[in-house]
């Protein structure tokens, strides 16, 4: 699973870490990043909700 975060959009409201803090993570200016090792998220079981969960939809998952 491809997933994106595009940047310009998240607010930094960290649902998406609170969600599935597997594989989201807050830089150092409270945006939201992926993880380096779980780049990928497809062993998270709560990575859809992650998604789902943004509320400004800054993330993007697509099937490879």
């Amino acid at each position: 699973m491809r997933i994106t975060i595009d940047t310009d959009r998240c607010i930094g409201a960290g649902q998406c870490v609170l969600t599935a803090p597997g594989v989201f993570t807050q830089d150092d200016d409270g945006f939201s990043a992926l993880l380096p090792e779980r780049a990928d998220g497809a062993d998270d079981p709560m990575l859809k909700e992650a998604a789902r969960a943004c509320p400004v939809q800054a993330i993007t998952l697509e099937s490879e």
